[in-house]
């Protein structure tokens, strides 16, 4: 079930926007955010947080810069998702303006598994470095960081994740979710979080005199890769998060952007000059995602970090190949999990637990999270991993912490989850194949016991009706050019409309021709294959829809129910 709930307006807040100049529609979506004043939509850098307040920043770009003066061999250790690829990416392309000699290493998850792993820094030895530098993880990696000081190499871990219960011996740790850490924004990704270390970096070597007589390197430049990784990794974007998705976009749209992002756009059929951080999250992330999920993610690394333009567009289409196989493998195991729930009344359970042999490691995440948007429950999926081993990917909805629900099943059965981590909306897990039902039954009764009942049911927040006159491609392009993501939700509205025509396309999408007083206007709802009847209350995202190079406005339902 889901209900259409209009966002409450705080028409003070609306009121100072407007003063301030903002466009009526945009100080409704905006005061309806939280929205106060218009200082909050100032996304200049000067606006953007100071790296003071990040502990161990200032450590970090110490003993960075000791290692650049010294010659000493710097090894990125990347995750495999594309934050985690964004993030090697401007360590590399930072460290190399400011002379260092940095190489980079991603293992496959298949044979390694996530972060810092003893069996990593084994391989990573191999190419002898003195000192380590994570990105995107490293937080839970207590027995990696160990192994890494028996060889002598120092490390440097960069992450934004959660932290457990004990710290890793690293000599130094940059992630503002650490305990102790003031800085105001906790929900930089982890190419923020390399970002500002890049920054503390430089301001670093600025104090020693390593520019003098040299051009200063722009870090500005990297914005693009941070505003793309931010976006991908799905983190909250408050108002820094929004300058640096802002900055990025930016370049973007202006043609000033690396070469492997605008070889990305070509191989997914976009406009970078009207990019859009739908572009970022819908287009560009899961192409390089893929790299992670089937193959490698160093192929992804490389598009990023290559200067040559033709060597980029030729990975984009190795990444967009991939990237279609990995759509065409999520396709049959969506099949079989809806042919595994067929039947299944989920408003009977407070979770939902899947398996099948022949799924894939690498898609079980984006399963998991097509299965959650159905059903609207907390959903993991597993395949499986190494022998007598299912690895698992959650989703969460609102209303439940995932990672502190397994942090839970953990204290009633110390014995059943090999390791886990994760945040709220999303987790990893691994635990013995033989294990599964009662797993399986485990979680179900802590959720069951952790969740409000009210929050089973999807809620849809919408920002109202929008007048017959916005109903325009001006409308359209207005909200497509503004900043929007998790936790400052894309404009979605909602209103009674006639359905005049109908036709299923692909024989699984819904589209429409609707009319709405004197105004006709086409819509389309994907993945929904019932018709409509003959009046429809819709909840809906204005696009704009290309076609033989004409634009027209276009409604993208999210939900709708007989009126």
């Amino acid at each position: 079930m889901t209900r259409i709930l209009p966002r409450p307006v705080p028409i003070r807040a609306v009121t100072r926007l407007l003063e301030a100049g903002t466009h009526p529609l945009l100080a409704r979506i905006y005061a309806a955010r939280g929205i106060e004043n218009r200082e909050e939509l100032d996304y200049s850098l000067k606006s953007l947080l100071p790296p003071t307040q990040l502990k161990g920043v200032r450590e970090a770009a110490e003993i960075l810069a000791d290692a650049i003066e010294a010659g000493a061999r710097m090894i990125i250790v990347a995750d495999y998702d594309c934050d985690g690829a964004t993030a090697c990416a401007v360590g590399i392309r930072a460290l190399r303006a400011f002379g260092a000699d940095v190489g980079y290493l991603v293992p496959n998850r298949f044979e390694y598994g996530y972060g810092l792993t003893p069996a990593i820094v084994e391989l990573a030895a191999k190419m002898e470095p003195d000192l380590l530098i994570t990105v995107d993880n490293g937080i839970a990696s207590v027995e990696g960081v160990a192994a890494a000081r028996e060889h002598g190499i120092a490390t440097v871990i960069t992450d934004h994740h959660l932290p457990g219960d004990e710290l890793p011996e690293a000599d130094v740790i940059v992630n503002p979710n650490q305990p102790g850490c003031a800085f105001p924004s906790k929900a930089l990704a982890g190419v923020g979080v390399m970002f500002y270390t890049m920054l503390a970096l430089r301001a670093e070597l600025r104090e020693r005199g390593a520019f003098e007589g040299k051009t200063e390197p722009n870090l500005a430049e990297l914005l693009d890769l941070v505003a793309l990784g931010t976006v991908a990794d799905v983190v909250k974007l408050d108002h820094n998060n929004r300058i640096l998705v802002s900055q990025g976009l930016q370049r973007m749209r202006a043609d000033r952007m690396q070469p492997g992002i605008r070889a990305l756009f070509a191989a997914a059929g976009r406009d970078a000059a009207r990019a859009t951080t739908f572009d970022m999250g819908f287009a560009l992330g899961p192409r390089l995602n893929a790299a992670g999920r089937l193959a490698d993610m160093s192929l992804g690394i490389e598009c990023l970090i290559t200067d040559d333009i033709s060597r980029a567009l030729n990975i984009a289409q190795e990444l967009d190949k991939l990237n279609r196989e990995r759509r065409a493998i999520e396709a049959d195991m969506q099949e079989g999990a809806m042919a595994e729930l067929d039947g299944i009344d989920p408003g009977t359970r407070s979770t939902l637990t899947l398996f099948e042999a022949e799924w894939h490691q690498g898609v079980i995440g984006i399963l998991a999270g097509r299965i959650k948007e159905k059903f609207h429950r907390p959903t993991i999926a597993f395949a499986r991993g190494n022998e007598g081993e299912l690895k698992g990917s959650g989703r969460s909805i609102p209303g439940l912490h995932l990672r502190d629900a397994l942090d839970l099943v953990t204290k009633q059965a110390p014995d059943l989850i090999l390791k886990f981590g994760g945040h709220a909306m999303a987790a990893g897990l691994t635990i013995r194949e033989n294990d599964l039902a009662r797993f399986q039954a485990l979680f179900e009764s802590v959720v069951h016991g952790l969740i409000d009942p009210a929050d089973l049911t999807r809620n849809l927040e919408t920002d109202g009706a929008l007048e017959d006159s916005l109903y325009s491609l001006e409308t359209a392009r207005l909200l497509e050019r503004e900043i929007w993501g998790q936790g400052f939700a894309a404009p979605v509205f909602d209103d009674t409309f006639r359905v005049e025509n109908q036709r299923i396309l692909k024989d699984k999408h819904l589209k429409l021709q609707l009319r709405k007083g004197s105004t006709r206007i086409d819509a389309i709802q994907f993945n929904h294959a019932a018709q409509a009847g003959p009046s429809i209350h819709a909840a809906f995202r204005l696009a704009v829809n290309e076609y033989n190079g004409v634009s027209s406005i276009q409604l993208m339902l999210e939900h709708f129910e007989t009126a």
